[in-house]
């Protein structure tokens, strides 16, 4: 049986923005994140992390900086907040069809999880994870943390606070 997912957006959604994160030390997830991702697996849904890590694709960040990075994530997360994570290293200057805004990385997450799309949302701070999201078929909630204030959210069906307000929101309509 398909199950529907929450996908997120990892910089500037579930942690503090750091422009090109490359140390582990830096790394401050928001508050209520945890707690949010379990009420939402409690729920149903799966929680699938897709970033965009071009630092890499660039030569900014070197890939085991990135593993230090994901793994204090998770490490504050706590174990089983996450059911997967799909990562994109290309340059925005690369053609490729996982970067968001393309959606690749949630097509693969589909694909591996067997996940229900059109049950799903995507949860991000950037138009194009919203936009990312759309080109799924998914609904998307713009957070206006990280560069959300400065984000339109035109094809958003809803705009929250903080990721744990929008975990509250999808709860709500899950439940009416």
């Amino acid at each position: 049986m398909l199950q529907p997912a929450i996908f997120l957006d990892r910089d500037g959604t579930l942690m503090k923005e750091v422009n090109y994160c490359r140390d582990a030390s830096l790394v401050d997830v928001f508050e209520g994140v945890a707690e949010s991702l379990l009420a939402l697996k409690a729920a149903g849904f799966r929680t699938v992390l897709v970033t965009n890590q071009s630092g890499i694709g660039r030569g900014i960040i070197a890939q085991h900086e990135y593993e230090q990075v994901h793994e204090r994530l998770l490490e504050l997360l706590g174990e089983g907040a996450l059911d997967a994570c799909y990562m994109c290293a290309d340059a925005p200057d690369t053609p490729s069809t996982r970067r968001k805004p393309q959606p690749g990385m949630l097509f693969d997450a589909a694909r591996d999880l067997n996940l229900d799309l059109n049950r799903s949302w995507m949860v991000g701070d950037k138009d194009i994870d919203i936009l990312c999201g759309f080109n799924a078929g998914v609904r998307g909630i713009l957070v206006r943390t990280g560069h959300g204030d400065s984000a339109l959210g035109t094809d958003a069906a809803h705009i929250a606070l903080d990721f744990a307000a929008a975990a509250r929101w999808i709860l709500q309509r899950q439940s009416s």
